[in-house]
């Protein structure tokens, strides 16, 4: 069931039977070509369909067509397996996280030649991001039972090689590398002594996999942990021998499909495209039974009872997620008091009220509920997941709103999380402490939201909150949040330009560069990092604004007024006579369309891509706002004259 359920992409609707037709016709129309192709993708693919639907992809660029709202990414693929096919259904799998991929491969078995010399395609190629994908098979992998030293020197040698990649790769290109971790293989040595057995093939794999976790992947590269997948699907399966020796595939081909999407989910997180909600329906989602119709005491969620911990299950993974800042809505048909009950009666319920940011209980559609979540917790609808045990109402939101993630589910209760989980949804890059608070931001920021809706008076509304905003240059403490948000804001993104934890580093030193990390505290709490900025000076008297990014939570409080004001004062204290913003308009940044406008600058240029350019002295006053100010940054020096 298990294999199955992965193998088979089972989170996944089916694809229709006329799946083929759709595929042709959806290049006899090339406009909104590449939103026709992300839907087809969006099916549980097989292989086939895979490379049929990565042919739809080709033909559509070969005409010169838009595929927006897929965003282009370059992928280096350094492998010592086949992967042919792995490469075209790779494309399509990417395009259903939102990616128009391409890729770029070393020849068969010229890792270590592809990433040392300068002149190879991967090194010539403008990449953004190199996959190493190593099979232990095509790699010497001495075998010395009892020898505690020879194992420690076949790691040390593993450690070596792949250092020499990543350095290779690393100089030439300069972005993130994908490491993957080693399958073991299924057969052994000693039985269930092999894995405390130094030199045989378990226990050094399970050496060179630390260490690649541990030493080889740099804080900006990511991990793709094949190991474990193939551990969760079964080695035995994820291994055939067959296929290796007749055609090198890395692994059995039916798991192309798993494969695929496992790296397109690190790709889409790279471009900030994980999920950010998970709205859960209740009546035979969240308990067994109807609240409305069996009452508190007649709902099943309770320990002992196997339907009540199948639910308990589910709910147990939603705290989890909330605990690691996954912010939990609820989207229920059900009168608001009767919804309530359980989470505030039941005494087997492991969710509380308090860990719920928005609760939309009442008779509408879901679609509109949905909506009203999203605009309350300022995400886009491709921020949430809906996680409801009703096929017509995952069927009534796949159509109403596509943006939104709606995994199938199971008969089976006890297999809803477990597919929840699969779905991967909230793929992370890094976690830190500010991640784990994210859910409590987004549920104050919902208590805010209502205080505001009751309030008469936005002035005095803004006062009650006691707001301070803290700006800061780019440090060490704050760098890997500050790359987390500008990889990761897509709406309040002027420029949606992306920098790595490694360029973000640079930046810290760059003394042509002014940069703002800022944060955010008010009488509900601490809204964490709420905007980066970065500008860049162009000449004695002009800074560019390169990147200015906001957290969508806190709009309408005036906190662009404060920040333009703290722009313009370092850029006077800086000797700076005007700023110039810069708008690139995107698929998803169009909010801030009149940003600079609003602001007071004046447009001082259109590009034919829609770029506009914008310009304002600073000798303006921006708008005064009841936010107490804290500084704790460094200035440009002033330019030489």
């Amino acid at each position: 069931m298990t294999r199955h359920l992965y193998a088979e992409l089972s989170w996944l609707p089916r694809p229709p039977e006329d799946f083929g037709r759709q595929c042709r016709a959806a290049t006899e129309q090339y406009d909104g070509v590449g939103a026709r192709i992300q839907q087809l993708a969006r099916y549980a693919l097989g292989t086939n369909q895979l490379v049929r639907l990565a042919k739809v992809l080709d033909r559509a660029k070969e005409a010169g067509a838009s595929v927006a709202p897929l965003i282009p990414f370059r992928l280096g693929l350094l492998a010592n397996g086949v992967t042919d096919v792995i490469v075209r259904a790779l494309r399509a799998g990417a395009a259903r996280h939102g990616i128009d991929l391409e890729c770029v491969s070393a020849g068969y078995d010229q890792i270590m030649q592809a990433a040392l010399s300068p002149d190879s395609e991967i090194n010539r190629s403008r990449l953004d991001a190199v996959l190493i994908a190593i099979d232990y098979r095509a790699l010497p992998l001495p075998i010395t039972p009892g020898d505690s030293d020879a194992a420690r020197d076949t790691v040390a040698r593993w450690h070596q090689a792949l250092s020499a990649i990543r350095d290779g790769v690393r100089a030439n290109n300069d972005v993130p590398c994908i490491f993957q971790t080693l399958a073991p293989p299924p057969e052994g040595l000693f039985g269930h002594y092999d894995r405390r057995l130094p030199g045989t093939a378990r226990h050094v794999i399970d050496g060179i996999n630390q260490m690649i976790v541990e030493q080889v992947a740099a804080p900006s590269d990511l991990l793709l942990d094949v190991a474990a997948l193939a551990e969760t699907v079964g080695l035995a399966e994820w291994h055939s021998p067959a296929q290796w020796n007749m055609a090198k595939l890395p692994f059995a081909d039916e798991f192309v499909p798993l494969y695929t999407d496992h790296v397109a989910r690190l790709i889409g997180a790279l471009r900030g495209k994980s999920r950010k909600c998970l709205v859960l329906d209740l009546d035979n989602t969240l308990w067994g039974g109807v609240i409305g119709d069996d009452g508190v005491d007649g709902i099943r969620v309770a320990q002992g009872d196997p339907v009540g911990e199948a639910f308990l299950t589910v709910q147990r993974l939603a705290l989890a997620l909330q605990q690691r800042g996954i912010v939990l809505a609820v989207s229920s048909k059900n009168n608001d008091d009767v919804a309530r009950m359980p989470f505030r009666q039941h005494q087997d319920m492991l969710l509380r009220e308090e860990h719920i940011a928005v609760f939309q209980a009442n008779w509408e559609d879901k679609a509109r509920n949905l909506r009203a979540i999203a605009e309350t917790l300022s995400f886009g609808l491709d921020a949430l997941v809906l996680l409801d045990d009703n096929p017509a109402e995952r069927a009534l939101i796949r159509r109403e709103l596509p943006q939104v993630a709606v995994p199938e589910l199971p008969d089976d209760p006890a297999l809803y999380g477990r597919t929840l989980a699969a779905a991967g949804y909230f793929e992370a890059l890094q976690f830190s402490a500010e991640d784990r608070k994210r859910a409590d931001f987004y549920r104050d920021n919902a208590r805010r939201i209502n205080l505001r809706e009751q309030a008469t008076d936005l002035a005095g509304y803004l006062a009650s909150l006691q707001m301070e905003i803290t700006f800061r240059s780019f440090d060490s403490a704050g760098r890997a949040r500050v790359a987390q948000l500008i990889n990761k804001s897509n709406q309040f993104n002027l420029t949606t330009r992306r920098y790595s934890e490694a360029e973000v580093a640079a930046l810290e030193q760059d003394e042509n560069c002014f940069t703002l990390q800022v944060r955010l505290t008010d009488t509900f709490g601490d809204n964490g990092m709420i905007s980066v900025v970065i500008c860049r000076r162009q000449d004695r008297e002009t800074w560019e604004i390169d990147t200015w990014l906001m957290s969508c939570r806190v709009l309408g409080r005036g906190v662009e007024d404060a920040m333009l004001g703290e722009l313009l004062r370092a850029a006077r204290v800086d000797g700076v006579a005007r700023l110039i913003g810069v708008y690139r308009p995107t698929e998803r940044n169009g909010m801030v369309r009149d940003h600079y406008a609003n602001l007071g600058f004046g447009e001082i240029d259109r590009r034919a891509d829609g770029t506009t350019y914008w310009e304002l002295a600073t000798d303006a006053v921006a708008r005064d706002r009841p936010i107490r100010v804290r500084r704790e940054y460094r200035q440009l020096a002033a330019a030489p004259a």
